[in-house]
């Protein structure tokens, strides 16, 4: 009798462990889909980015306007200018659909309208969060180039201390695009590394 009771004791407290055992799986299974679902969270902020694509197109048109306009009497020099502005805001725009692709793929959810479409650019899916640093600086870098070239071309009073800033910043995000790439190029190789070493393992 001492037995039975000690062993329906026992079951009792198991019975207890298990219950406590599933009440926590219940409240970490609600915590995580709150957490996954709140990357939702960062779907306005595309969509914003997608807005901001409205004054720049209306910039872009203001500029090409005034281009026509003066592409009559101004020299090459001027036509230069306005042509840089151009590609200054084209370049731009390019920043922000590679942020709104890559960002929202990697961090929202797969963009399954895109899948079959023959539209679909070649890079959507296959840029990840190091492949979408790397853009982001080759953009800037370029953005910089015509920013500094525009500088170089402008017709007035130079200021000297103001172009080194420029050009100080500009080798900044150089140094910085040279810095991620080779980060990542290490981090891919230590990957294969780990990769083959676990295949080794595997083998034995």
């Amino acid at each position: 009798m001492q037995y039975i009771s000690l062993r329906g004791h026992q079951m009792s407290n198991e019975t207890k462990g298990n219950s406590k055992s599933a009440a926590q799986e219940s409240a970490e299974s609600f915590i995580e889909k709150i957490i996954f679902g709140g990357r939702w969270i960062l779907a306005p902020l595309y969509v914003g980015l997608l807005l901001s694509l409205l004054p720049l197109l209306y910039r872009f048109f203001q500029e090409f306007v005034d281009l026509v306009k003066i592409s009559a009497h101004a020299d090459m020099h001027h036509i230069t200018l306005k042509i840089l502005e151009l590609l200054d805001t084209v370049l731009l725009g390019n920043l922000i659909i590679i942020i709104i692709f890559a960002g929202y793929e990697n961090f929202v959810s797969k963009i399954n309208v895109a899948t079959e479409s023959e539209d679909r650019p070649h890079w959507m899916g296959r840029v990840d969060y190091s492949g979408l640093k790397i853009k982001l600086i080759g953009s800037l870098v370029a953005i910089s180039v015509i920013e500094l070239l525009k500088d170089f071309m402008q017709e007035g009073p130079y200021d000297s201390q103001r172009e080194m800033w420029r050009i100080g910043i500009h080798l900044t995000f150089v140094v910085s695009g040279v810095l991620f790439a080779l980060m990542d190029f290490i981090a891919d190789k230590r990957e294969q590394v780990d990769m083959q070493i676990t295949r080794e393992l595997k083998n034995l």
